[in-house]
């Protein structure tokens, strides 16, 4: 499973986009505050291409990993000489009423038992083929008091895990301090709200570095300590859960600091000439973005980071002292470091280790903190901001995913795109903005007990029954995902992706829509037979004469200026077709013929006539559904709409009448344009289909042998994909939402007359599992032959993809009714209005289409997306009309599929606010950029390349405009013939006789 590659105009755009990176500049040499130009950079970035996935490798050597923390996943609380840590005595409190306490695990004295299951782990890491493993040693295991003596028992357990680890050749990378505080530290000293921390946790690292540090290259000294600090000592959230204050929550920081600083200088002057390894402090932090890109917010953007990141990256990573926002701010709240202190924090750090994620991200950051700013996960903006901020340090992420539901099982579809998100990020911070990242680490290995949030959410790429004795780790989706990252070290161009040069055939349809064509039927002045008298000497007005009025003429098709100009506009275009659909409602406002709106019908025959005049074909639907009444006659849709059995036998008569009175000028008819099926009842499908069917027999009987045209039903055909494609389970829910969202019309009429068995065999199933109690109707033999078969071709509207899995995740994305789960692939580029933009998606419902229902030409008779209505800004649309053509000529090139004509949704923005390839402004259309694109796709039939051969079309006779002239105006031009000819014999006459008369005076 990879995403689609770059298209052509793609692959320039990321030339440009290269550019205008290198015009904007990566940053220098950082410095306090320098940060604050990440806001405006990334706002000046070219759109769409900045935001297009980047198909690329990382940097060879980049080290792939995955972490997990002791107390998450060891369990083994009591085993092993173990002594408590300050997180079994907060989990063990009681925290809700007796009685009242939820079904199952509510602490990690067992979690996913990885201290009885070692090899069960490292198995998980062979399995992905991980670089390394970043996993945590418990304080309380190997000095249960906090102090020496050591546990034997724990540093044989951690010699055995490094010794794996060695055989199969992870590197570990080992966190000294993640969280759990020995018990024992906290009740003698009041724990890291004590000056006496810093030298014990020194202590504590000299035993690790002499019995481990043989075996490990990469020391973290501890986990994101604004957690410890702020709701360990401040807020008291989390353990030790002292509600101290921010007085009590900077002064643990401050202790924190100094700890870190001396396990630091401690490797670096007693064990780095032996060992040769690096030691970090793991860092963890939010984004934020500004409301508005002002100097104002982007200053409180600044401070958010400064807050929570330059807490503790400022002192290590610059001068050893807190951000100046901080102290400006805080007071006397914040301790002060001597300048000795300084010098000693300062540049303790090999690397830069930054954890970023669900841990910290829109949940354990205080609101003040955010200072009236917006929370964001942009992993590359963060590690740009660090990057100039800090001196430009090479940065290791250690901690970083987010999670899924408690109840997910083994399809985490969301897991693998907020993952797949945060992988490309990582990637275009390296490729795009310079960024030095060396390694990333996903959190986690396997299930475990999730802090704060117990076991309601699962971040492990390794499923764990918590309720099973045994706690077999299973395989989710992500770690198929994940491995085929780290096996292809990135995301590679695939060639079957790679857009194709090449053109479509003479004869193809190119066009364009407009679901309700501008009608206005003001009559135009020359239809006035009043006389006038021009009052030159006072008014100077024209004076209406009463009572006297010249002799009226017959109505003509230019009287109708609102046509005059909607046929110039498209003309522009240099489109082949023309899309619009009927007003049954007001061309029959009762439903029926008793009353017939003529001047509207003359309306239509004089666009359609236009449209032939300049060679555009029309594409008339006699029905499209709308809000209002489905856009039927209000007497039909107060009697039951289509649920009725008199909608059907109207809609007959309605037919009939077009045909009469439309059929001479429209040759490409459509019964219904785009049904809704999310707003029908089966009843409702059900007449609906049999009216189609017996409105296509009529014109087949009565019509298309004198007016030769086709005819055929449109419907709307997004593209569903499975979320996880490694999953049975999600692709039996895509081929169910397929079959109902489309297969429940196009079956019947494309397939054998009558509706999937997919549907049917659902339905019985809810019906008799759930107590649901809906009914698909049943045709009888003799309509299955009526609908089977009605159709000339096979019409669709295509606007995007969707992603659809089996398990559930959010309540408000899952339908019930059909168990489906919709997922949202945040990498994917999205319109203003949170339209996926998914080209492959056309691709593959085309090859599906004939997969199913055979050669049947089809049609895409729409295909648009809604863009900012700010000129600018079309280039969303550009892009999307682009790449969408592309992959439809790959349909027709590559899958043989018998595609005969593609339209863009839509005309302009009057009708269709934000999709129109024409804006309208102050009462003017105006050309957008992505129509003259599509013009230009269009004169080329495509994508010619320079081995592509010219395209020669043989002139169509009967679309010549001269002789379409000549053809509807035969009156006209027999007087102008007789004229002549009467000028010629009167010539001849004068001439004659004007001779005879000189010979007679000669």
């Amino acid at each position: 499973w990879e995403p689609p590659s770059r298209s052509p105009a793609e692959s320039m755009a990321l030339a440009a986009l290269l550019l205008s990176l290198s015009l904007l500049g990566r940053p220098g040499l950082g410095a306090p505050g320098q940060g604050a130009g990440t806001w405006s950079r990334f706002a000046r970035l070219p759109y769409p291409q900045d935001q297009l996935f980047l198909h690329d490798t990382f940097p060879d050597g980049f080290l792939w990993g995955a972490g997990s923390a002791a107390y998450q996943t060891e369990g083994g609380w009591r085993q092993g000489g173990k002594g408590a840590s300050v997180w079994d005595t907060f989990a063990h409190r009681p925290a809700t009423p007796p009685g009242a306490a939820p079904p199952g695990p509510v602490d990690g004295d067992v979690a996913s038992d990885s201290y009885n299951n070692l090899f069960r782990d490292v198995e998980g890491l062979r399995r992905l083929g991980v670089s390394h493993y970043r996993f945590s040693l418990s304080w309380a295991r190997l000095l249960p008091n906090g102090t020496a003596p050591p546990n034997p028992a724990g540093l044989v357990h951690y010699g055995r895990l490094l010794a794996r680890l060695r055989e199969l050749g992870v590197e570990p990378v080992v966190t000294l301090y993640h969280w759990d505080l020995p018990q024992a530290l906290q009740d003698a000293f009041g724990g890291w709200a004590s000056p006496v921390l810093p030298q014990l946790f020194r202590d504590y690292a000299e035993l690790c570095f002499r019995h481990f540090g043989g075996h490990v290259r990469y020391w973290l000294t501890m986990d994101n300590p604004y957690v410890v600090a702020w709701h360990g000592y401040g807020t008291g959230r989390l353990p030790p859960g002292v509600r101290g204050g921010p007085r009590l929550g900077y002064l643990a920081a401050h202790h924190l600091l100094q700890a870190h600083a001396k396990v630091w200088h401690l490797y670096n002057d007693h064990f780095r000439p032996a060992q040769r390894g690096k030691v970090s402090i793991a860092l963890s932090s939010h984004w934020i973005k500004p409301q508005r890109i002002t100097e104002k917010n982007i200053k409180e953007c600044q401070k958010s980071l400064d807050f929570v990141l330059g807490w503790f990256a400022k002192p290590i990573f610059i001068d050893g002292d807190y951000p100046e926002s901080m102290r400006s701010n805080l007071s006397s709240l914040l301790p002060e470091f001597s300048e000795a202190e300084k010098k000693y924090i300062k540049g303790t750090a090999d690397f830069f280790a930054l954890s970023f994620g669900a841990t910290l991200s829109f949940q354990l950051l205080d609101s003040h903190m955010k200072f009236q700013q917006l929370e964001s996960i942009s992993l590359r903006q963060l590690l740009y901001w660090i990057n100039s901020e800090y001196n430009n340090p090479p940065i290791f992420i250690v901690e970083n995913s987010w999670f899924v539901s408690g109840t997910t099982k083994r399809d985490d579809a969301k897991y693998i795109y907020y993952l797949k998100k945060f992988i490309m990020e990582t990637l275009k911070a390296i490729r795009y903005d310079g960024v030095n990242v060396f390694g990333y680490t996903v959190w986690s290995l396997l299930d475990g007990f999730e802090w704060h949030r117990g076991y309601s959410i699962r971040r492990g790429l390794f499923y764990v029954d918590f309720q099973s004795h045994d706690k077999k780790l299973m395989p989710k989706s992500s770690v198929l995902f994940y491995e085929k990252v780290i096996e292809k070290n990135g995301f590679p161009p695939l060639p079957e992706n790679q857009p194709i040069e090449g053109i479509f055939p003479c004869g193809f349809a190119w066009g364009i829509v407009d679901n309700y064509i501008q009608v206005d039927t003001t009559p135009a002045q020359f239809l006035d037979s009043s006389v006038y008298v021009w009052d030159v000497h006072q008014t100077k007005k024209l004076i209406k004469v009463d009572g006297v009025h010249a002799s009226k003429r017959k109505r003509h098709c230019v009287d109708f200026a609102a046509i005059r100009l909607q046929i110039s506009l498209l003309e522009e275009m240099h489109v082949t077709h023309f899309h619009f659909s009927l007003k049954w409602s007001l061309i029959l406002p009762l439903g029926n013929l008793s009353l017939i709106n003529h001047t509207l019908v003359h309306y239509y025959q004089c666009f359609a006539s236009e449209l032939l005049r300049v060679n555009i074909t029309p594409v008339v639907a006699l029905w499209q559904p709308m809000i209002e009444n489905q856009e039927l006659p209000v007497s039909l849709a107060k009697s039951g709409a289509w649920e009725s059995t008199e909608t059907v036998q109207a809609f007959v008569e309605y037919a009939r009448f077009c045909f009469t009175s439309l059929g001479d000028h429209v040759k490409f008819w459509i019964t219904m344009n785009e049904p809704s099926v999310k707003n029908l009842t089966y009843t409702a499908g059900h007449n609906l289909l049999k009216a189609h069917a017996k409105v296509w027999h009529l014109y087949d009987k009565e019509f298309r042998r004198s007016q030769k045209g086709k005819i055929s039903i449109a419907l709307q055909a997004d593209w569903v994909e499975p979320a996880c494609p490694f999953s049975r389970n999600d692709q039996e829910v895509a081929d169910r939402i397929l079959e109902f969202d489309i297969g429940w019309l196009a079956e019947p009429i494309f397939g054998n007359g009558d509706y999937p068995e997919v549907m049917r065999a659902w339905l019985h199933r809810i019906n008799s599992v759930d107590l649901y109690n809906f009914h698909l109707p049943y045709f009888s033999e003799d309509e299955k032959k009526l609908i089977q078969g009605s159709f000339d071709f096979f019409a669709l509207s295509h606007y995007t993809t969707t992603l659809v899995g089996s398990e559930k995740e959010d309540a408000v994305k899952y339908d019930h009714y059909l168990e489906v789960q919709m997922i949202n692939d945040i990498t994917w580029l999205h319109s203003p209005s949170r339209v996926a933009v998914v080209p492959w998606g056309l691709r593959k419902l085309l090859k599906w289409v004939k997969s199913k229902y055979g050669d049947v030409p089809v049609y895409v008779l729409a295909n648009g997306i809604d863009d900012d209505q700010n000129m600018v800004h079309d280039k969303l649309r550009v892009y999307y009309i682009q790449n969408y053509i592309n992959e439809a000529l790959k349909a027709y090139t590559l899958d043989n599929v018998n595609l005969q004509g593609y339209f863009v949704y839509s005309f302009n923005d009057k009708t269709a606010p934000k999709y129109g390839l024409y804006s309208y402004v102050a009462n003017q259309y105006e050309p957008k950029p992505s129509l003259k694109h599509y013009r230009e796709i269009i004169d080329n039939s495509g994508f010619p390349g320079p081995e592509t051969p010219e395209l020669l079309c043989p002139e169509e006779v009967a679309s010549c405009a001269e002789c379409h002239f000549f053809r509807t105006r035969k009156s006209l031009l027999a007087f102008i013939s007789f004229i002549f000819v009467a000028f010629i014999v009167t010539i001849f006459f004068i001439t004659y006789y004007s001779k005879r008369v000189e010979r007679r005076y000669k």
